[in-house]
């Protein structure tokens, strides 16, 4: 049947009204007692009970924002009769009564999953248009009625998603909770027990998915994952400023966001080097952990003869086979080194003990006071230094990148003779003036759990455009979430990164292999027009042969424009009018063009920001294709395609599918080289 129109005014939109004025009344009520709650907790009796009340009440604040736009986006009509509101949040009425139903509750499943196949046991969906807290129009789905369904719909799409997909984009990523599709939802509504990986095309919606993810989990399982918390992980600053109000406009608030990079430096230490690809290839390689490890079981050694030392109590010799026997015990735990070093003392201090108490019998010292004195000895602690000294992972890492000798032992049949030279650098005297790249502090991530354990885990983590995470940085990631309750998000065609995976199933091998581990792919794009979509998807036989393409939901839209002239000089006029027609405009090109693009910008009086300032607040962004990774601009200009692949096809034709594929409403072309010839249609 073909797709028809809705009346401008739905006949019921002024009842809808006013039910969604309620709503918001009653939402001001529940943070209005909340506030009350906050006061009195403040008199209470007990200063812990009434830090933590505040805790708790502060967290359920935040949760109520009563500024909240779209606070419902939709009813439902059971054949049961019963009548939901769904919504951003829960509300209730000052009976208790639910007003508006949150999201994720289960009863609001039907309004993603309900199909005319099957309703769910619904009679109605009714979607809202809305902006701010006011209804637009109403959206009927009525399922005992199919022609009702496809009245609403264009091309199987829901009127309302194809019109927020039409909207302006903003410096900041909204929430979809009003038009998520069936695939999506039965992704973010999987087990918190499970490690998911959702690969998915530009456009499909996987940030937004991941993210909501998170958002559901925080409902269905609060006590356990406000304990244990929710970390989120992102490529960049920019793409972290991007999402950072998803979350919150949810009502969820309690969540860790951070890159690779700033997870595994802590305070310490920062990135102050870059390798070169080979390098930062083998630095990201799984076999660096297996070299470590032997590094640092090489620093334990048992003693070739007994050992003696003297206690206030006379001297105790322990034989080398019993201290020999200890350390295999302990090191068969794998225990970080710290542990294992604290083990091996009171297993000394208890050996010690049993000597002594073998010499003087009913005359031996309490095993107490004895164990205390010989922890003050300097002779028992040399001895325990020898066998197994301390160590931290900063000084364990730089031993294996500077130190021929310890590399050489530790490396023999993992790493080959070339591979430890290109491994090797100089050192410097102190460790605080080390010049770590990203790739030797996430080495460094590794030693620092192998010497002294993990300080900080999670309940769940999110990880997006993980293709581009090495096989040490997942490592590190899995080492921060015991449970492998993970939602690891990424699209293989856009892996640019040297040590980038080529493969989920090798992926999933460095997070350890999870039992629960599962693949997800979604295949429909919500956010990159056709006509761009088709367009950009000409390169993926070339660079990405195994992954399939994604299609569009939006099946019209702009064609790209191939505009042939000096980039410099065709650029501001390109990128004057597009600024006039839309709120965001993203140049995206090679860097060593940056600086002639910038100062022709400047010279044209358009103001822009470039690279980590994405977001700040202009409209215009300069980026390179790496910094735009996740982004989305309504327009992009894409500054000479060859310059991407000259140097290497397959990874300079992924930089470029990455540039193709961010913009939402129209992509221009600038080239004064001839384009790539896989690129040579356009529809």
């Amino acid at each position: 049947m073909p797709a028809t129109t809705p009346a401008p005014t739905h006949p019921d939109r002024d009842a809808e009204q006013a039910v969604i004025d309620h709503a918001y009344a009653c939402l001001a009520a529940m943070r209005a007692r909340t506030e009350a709650a906050m006061n009195v907790s403040d008199n209470a009796a007990q200063e812990v009970d009434s830090a933590i009340a505040r805790a708790h009440l502060r967290q359920r604040l935040r949760s109520l924002d009563v500024d909240v736009d779209g606070l419902s986006f939709g009813r439902l009509d059971t054949e049961d009769h019963e009548r939901w509101y769904v919504g951003r949040r829960h509300v209730e009425d000052e009976r208790g009564e639910p007003v508006v139903v949150d999201w994720r509750a289960d009863v609001s499943t039907p309004f993603y999953r309900a199909t005319p196949a099957d309703a769910l046991g619904l009679l109605r969906r009714r979607r809202f248009m809305m902006t701010g807290h006011r209804i637009d129009d109403l959206y009927d789905e009525v399922f005992d009625d199919p022609d009702s369904v496809h009245a609403a719909r264009h091309g199987g799409i829901p009127d309302p998603l194809l019109v927020e997909l039409e909207r302006s984009r903003t410096g900041e990523m909204r929430d979809i909770v009003a038009t998520i599709a069936a695939e999506q939802d039965v992704v973010i509504r999987s087990e918190l027990d499970t490690c998911l990986i959702v690969q998915g095309g530009p456009g499909t919606g996987k940030t937004a998915v991941g993210l909501h993810r998170a958002a559901f989990l925080l409902y269905e399982h609060r006590e356990r994952l406000d304990k244990e918390g929710v970390l989120v992980v992102g490529p960049n600053p920019v793409f972290l400023r991007y999402i950072s109000q998803v979350l919150p406009s949810l009502g969820e608030a309690a969540t860790r966001q951070t890159t690779i990079e700033r997870l595994v430096s802590g305070s310490a230490y920062r990135v102050r080097a870059v390798d070169e690809p080979g390098r930062a290839r083998l630095l990201g390689d799984a076999r660096l952990a297996e070299v470590l490890r032997r590094a640092l079981r090489a620093t334990v050694r048992a003693p070739e003869d007994d050992i003696a030392f003297t206690t206030d109590w006379g001297r105790v010799t322990l034989r080398a086979t019993e201290v020999a026997e200890a350390i295999d015990d302990i090191t068969a735990r794998s225990v970080s080194h710290a542990t294992g070093r604290t083990a091996l003392r009171a297993r000394l201090e208890r050996l010690a003990w049993q000597r002594h108490f073998e010499l003087r019998g009913e005359d031996a010292a309490p095993a107490d006071r004895f164990e205390r004195a010989l922890r003050a000895s300097a002779g028992f602690q040399a001895a325990l230094t020898k066998i197994w000294p301390a160590t931290s992972g900063p000084v364990l890492a730089k031993r294996v990148l500077t130190n021929r000798a310890a590399l050489a032992a530790a490396a023999d049949g993992v790493l080959t003779a070339d591979e430890q030279a290109l491994l090797r650098r100089r050192g410097v005297t102190k460790l605080a003036d080390e010049q770590w790249s990203l790739g030797e502090l996430v080495v460094l991530d590794e030693a620092e759990a192998l010497a002294s354990g993990v300080s900080r885990t999670y309940g769940h983590i999110v990880a997006d455009e993980a293709q581009d995470l090495s096989a040490m940085a997942l490592r590190a990631l899995a080492r921060r979430c015991p449970s492998r309750s993970m939602t690891i998000l990424g699209d293989l065609a856009q892996a640019t990164e040297p040590a980038a995976q080529e493969s989920w199933a090798d992926a999933i091998g460095h997070l350890g292999s999870p039992a629960t581990a599962r693949l997800e792919e979604l295949a429909l794009g919500y956010r990159v027009p056709a006509p761009i979509m088709d367009f950009a998807n000409q390169l993926l036989p070339s660079v990405a042969p195994n992954v399939q393409a994604a299609g569009s939901v939006r099946e019209v839209g702009r064609a790209p424009r191939l505009i042939a002239g000096d980039a410099a000089a065709s650029l501001p006029p390109v990128v004057g009018e597009l600024a006039e027609a839309w709120h965001s405009v993203g140049i995206i090109a090679p860097e060593p063009l940056h600086p002639a693009l910038g100062a022709a910008l400047s010279d044209a009086d358009i103001a822009f920001a470039a690279g980590l300032q994405a977001g700040t607040g202009e409209t215009v962004t300069l980026l390179t294709p790496p910094e735009a990774k996740g982004l989305e601009f309504d327009a992009v200009v894409v500054i000479e395609p060859t310059a991407f692949v000259a140097d290497d096809p397959i990874a300079g034709g992924r930089l470029l599918y990455i540039a193709l594929t961010r913009a939402v409403q129209e992509l221009a072309i600038l080239h004064a080289l001839p384009l790539p010839t896989v690129l040579g249609t356009v529809s």
